[in-house]
């Protein structure tokens, strides 16, 4: 049984406990309910691979209680302590060289020779990151290139989540922002954008003075999280950019009124908040899904980069 713990004093003192002892537990977070497991055990780490079905390839990222704690984990410089300062506690997860000392088990890495680390905003997340008194490595919370959980019973869901899995889910309510971390890497002469994500790109370009890199094409062998062709994705299949609904498709709207709307407002940031769990619901229904266009400002690259990922083949 997956126990469901609330967000007071007693449940983040046993989701604590659980982490303590290798557990995993699914955690709130500002952008999607992560899988946390101690990053510095490699039993624990192991546990979040196994209950996700994730490949081992593919690298996870370390949560933190705050900046104090990342320079402990990964190398920063001027740079990048310049984002952490303007972004953290927030959806920015930056990918940097892993510190000799830091402690973390290689399968959080998938062994190379950079960390990605963010601090989490969540008031939850924070209060069990201080509990806890570590990092934790935390993918997001349902199986390996599924549909990602923005409410704890997207978790505990035995068909769709993770519910008979994993030891416990702390249940801090929807997450407001709804997509993941926008991740950046180190590239010369400044930073790449490696994942679209709930810090705007436009945000970050402005703070550095200089346009980010543009993410590479997906490759087998990725660098950061979130960067599988085929991610995100419904059990049905999923067209996006779509004019109109066929005959036999769910339609997925954005700037219209109806039963499933990103948005009826055309707003890009409440459109994140709601793309996974609209999607979930229109994934219930058993049949093609299609979806409106959402323009690329913004959110929007965030929600077109998991949209596009969940079209793609599999």
């Amino acid at each position: 049984m997956t126990e469901h713990l609330r967000a007071d004093p007693d449940g983040i003192a046993r989701a604590a406990a659980l982490l303590a002892a290798g557990e995993v537990v699914a955690i709130p977070t500002e952008t999607v309910y992560g899988l946390a497991g101690d990053a510095r055990d490699g039993r624990a780490v192991a546990r979040v691979y196994a209950a996700k079905w994730r490949p081992a390839f593919n690298p996870l990222i370390v949560h933190v209680a705050d900046a104090g704690a990342a320079e402990a984990v990964a190398v920063f410089d001027d740079a990048a302590r310049a984002l952490a300062a303007a972004f953290w506690p927030g959806p920015l997860t930056m990918v940097l060289p892993l510190r000799e000392d830091a402690g973390i088990a290689s399968l959080v890495t998938a062994g190379l020779e950079t960390v990605a680390v963010r601090v989490p905003a969540h008031p939850v997340a924070r209060t069990l990151l201080a509990a806890f008194g570590g990092p934790l490595a935390a993918p997001s919370a349902n199986p390996s290139g599924r549909v990602s959980p923005t409410t704890a019973g997207h978790v505990l869901d035995p068909e769709t989540g993770l519910g008979g899995r994993i030891a416990a889910v702390l249940d801090g309510g929807p997450c407001p922002v709804g997509v993941e971390s926008t991740i950046l890497g180190r590239s010369a002469p400044g930073w790449q954008l490696l994942r679209p994500g709930g810090l705007a790109a436009e945000a970050v370009e402005a703070l550095l003075g200089q346009p980010l890199a543009a993410p590479e094409p997906s490759a087998d062998q990725p660098t950061a999280p979130g960067q599988l062709s085929s991610h995100y994705a419904p059990r049905v299949p999923l067209r996006m950019d779509a004019d109109a609904a066929r005959p036999g498709e769910t339609w997925i709207g954005f700037g219209e009124d109806g039963p499933l709307t990103l948005s009826a407002s055309g707003d890009t940031v409440e459109a994140a908040a709601r793309l996974f769990d609209v999607l979930r619901r229109a994934d219930a229904r058993g049949q093609p899904i299609a979806v409106a266009r959402v323009p690329q400002a913004g959110l929007g690259a965030a929600i077109n980069d998991r949209l596009r990922r969940a079209a793609a083949p599999r």
